[in-house]
């Protein structure tokens, strides 16, 4: 029996990915669970398994395409004998609003079109219609003018013929769809109907033309190619999903006024006592490091400055207050910056924590990590120390208030007990919301944060 396997559902908000890799091809034996691709997603690079033993018999993908939800991937021959075609997927197929909304389109779309006088355009399929790079400008004009005036209640009975696709994009670049208007045969409404009503009706370009279902999506003719501007050669190259997801967060995050506190912690005893237990938390699969040592500090911290763990609800001018510690740790991976969460970072000790940073670490750089592992987080780390550098701007995580950056430590010479001694000084940066935290609360948080890294018998190491 041969099953079509489809994209199952990956998350929440996840609709589409980029293939980065395909292991399998036709011939292929493959065991359940098996790697078949690779895929990264807004939000992490994952690998889905095959459903069931067998022999692949197609492989309906290749590296580079853009993919969606529900979209088949690979058809499989499980030996079970002959039998018709299953399509598997991880929930059954339940029927959307959107769905259903779809086929009354649909429906009315099928009608309409089986009224047009017009032959050649009752034999062209939605497929078709939506693939034609230049629809017919007067189509809307011809449709006929029924005898009978409609009435806004009739029209709002029947939603704009329109595939699920063109919905999701008018959604995502903020369009009223009932407000397009559809060139299509039947007043159907395509990508560029959408696109051109965002332009104020200005004539499409084919660079902006999105590639049909499992192709590739170019965000120009010129992608990947040399160009050149009145300086000089340029190129052009689509970004990557999680740089364009890094960019759409910092862009919502910078509309919140930021503030950054610098200040400097000795943590001079603190690094005898981390180099001493090293070889404990070594042994136990972890590395002792002074991210691991902050994410217990600032899991207390933030218990004693609760403002500093909660978000900014402007629409309803509310503070959503967490009674979670959710700590986000920025990792720099070749795909660019990850954020894995520690959570409940306040019930688990230095030594756990060590731990399991260090295995979320080596999944978000092997991509690994889960949509899961990167969500949730209440406040983030943010340690450039191993880099270099002095201070810098962190800027917020999204909905979080406040976010902590590390830099390299430096051995400075500090006045103490009546002479300047060596002592190994740590810098700080602290950004946060000011709409939520003022200033002085800005720098008790982070004096506190650095008189539990000046006292290092305030972290037990086991507790």
């Amino acid at each position: 029996m041969t099953i079509e396997y489809k994209l199952p559902n990956l998350g929440e908000d996840i609709e589409t990915g980029d293939v980065i890799g395909v292991f399998v091809s036709v011939g292929d034996r493959v065991s359940v669970d098996q790697p078949l691709l690779e895929l990264e997603t807004d939000k992490a690079a994952i690998e889905i398994p095959a459903p069931s033993d067998g022999i692949i018999k197609e492989v309906h993908v290749s590296e580079g395409d853009t993919i969606k939800v529900g979209q088949i991937l690979v058809t499989i021959d499980d030996g079970k004998g002959k039998g018709k075609k299953t399509k598997v997927e991880d929930v059954p197929e339940i029927k959307t609003q959107e769905q259903e909304v779809e086929e009354i389109a649909e429906k009315e779309v099928k009608k309409e079109i089986d009224e047009d006088p017009e032959p050649e355009e009752a034999e062209l399929s939605p497929d078709d219609i939506e693939k034609d790079e230049e629809p017919k400008a007067d189509l809307g004009e011809e449709k006929q003018t029924p005898d009978t005036p409609e009435t806004p209640e009739s029209k709002s009975d029947i939603p704009p013929p329109a595939s699920p696709s063109v919905r999701r994009l008018a959604r995502e670049l903020d369009v009223d769809i009932d407000s397009v208007e559809g060139s299509g045969p039947g007043g159907r409404i395509l990508e560029d109907d959408v696109r051109n009503f965002t332009q104020d009706k200005k004539p499409k370009t084919p660079e902006k033309k999105i590639a049909p279902e499992g192709q590739q999506n170019k965000s120009s003719e010129t992608a990947g190619k040399a160009d050149s501007d009145k300086w000089g050669s340029t190129e052009r190259t689509p970004m990557s999903k999680v740089r364009r997801l890094t960019a759409e967060r910092l862009t919502e995050a910078w509309t919140a006024p930021h503030v950054t506190q610098f200040d400097k912690a000795d943590i001079t005893d603190l690094e005898k006592l981390r180099k001493e237990f090293g070889k404990t938390v070594s042994d136990a699969g972890g590395k002792l490091t002074m991210t691991s040592i902050l994410l217990k500090v600032i899991a207390s911290a933030l218990k004693a400055f609760p403002q500093f763990n909660a978000s900014v609800d402007m629409e309803n001018g509310e503070i959503i207050y967490k009674k979670y510690y959710n700590i986000g740790v920025a990792v720099d991976t070749d795909r660019g910056l990850l954020v894995p969460v520690i959570k409940d970072a306040d019930k688990k000790n230095i030594t756990e924590l060590s731990v399991e940073l260090t295995e979320l670490s080596q999944k978000a750089r092997n991509k690994k990590i889960s949509v899961d592992e990167l969500q949730g987080g209440t406040f983030t780390i943010s340690n450039l120390g191993g880099i270099g550098g002095t201070y810098f701007s962190p800027v917020l995580n999204a909905p979080e208030v406040a976010i902590l950056g590390i830099s390299r430590a430096e051995i400075k010479p500090v006045y103490k007990d009546g002479g300047f001694l060596p002592r190994l000084m740590l810098p700080l940066s602290l950004s946060y919301d000011h709409r939520l935290i003022d200033g002085a609360d800005g720098i008790r948080f982070l004096r506190w944060v650095i008189d539990a890294l000046e006292e290092p018998f305030k972290l037990p190491l086991q507790g």
